[in-house]
């Protein structure tokens, strides 16, 4: 719990121990085996989730291909944000890469501690604008870097993702082919 801590205040460097305690007391612990899917395409994500352990990816399948939008792991939140927010239907899929273990908040139970809470109120905001800036520079390195290039980011990005997540989904998730990738894998260094 101590890395949710900084986390949060490396976001917000104002969070204080009582914030994180009025927010964690109430939580909830619920563990998933590989493969598991958290949230599911047309399914309303109820529940806010805190990775303690694992590794999940975002996805969604068209034409037979799975796309990958991004993944969460420790201490990130999970959450399909559009369908926790808004409380309708997602259009994507959460799903466990490895056996994970996530700390959970209601919806309402969120909504509770808002109320009471100015400070983890302006956390989660913090949180939705990283989220928000986050996506519109993924969707930029995409349109605008080699795969060379993207392949070079994600491993200083996230170097602990190419030993734990299959060489298939990040292929997918940097928009690179998967002999492509392979070649990469082997070629280049950084």
């Amino acid at each position: 719990m101590n890395s949710l801590y900084n986390y949060f205040c490396t976001l917000h460097p104002v969070f204080t121990p009582s914030d994180f305690e009025l927010l964690t007391k109430d939580f909830q612990t619920k563990h998933f085996k590989k493969g598991d899917y958290i949230v599911r395409e047309g399914e309303t994500q109820r529940n806010i989730y805190f990775v303690e352990k694992g590794i999940q990816m975002y996805n969604f399948d068209t034409q037979g291909k799975t796309n990958i939008l991004g993944f969460a792991y420790p201490p990130n939140l999970c959450v399909v944000m559009e369908s926790f927010i808004f409380q309708k239907p997602s259009t994507y899929n959460v799903t466990c890469i490895t056996d994970s273990t996530l700390n959970y908040l209601h919806y309402s139970a969120l909504q509770e501690i808002f109320e009471q809470s100015r400070q983890v109120e302006r956390l989660f905001r913090k949180l939705s604008e990283n989220l928000s800036i986050g996506l519109l520079n993924r969707q930029m390195e995409l349109r605008s870097t080699t795969i060379e290039e993207r392949f070079k980011i994600f491993c200083q990005r996230s170097p602990h993702l190419l030993q734990q997540v299959p060489q298939k989904y990040i292929a997918a998730y940097l928009a690179i082919d998967p002999t492509n990738f392979s070649k990469l894998m082997n070629t280049v260094r950084f």
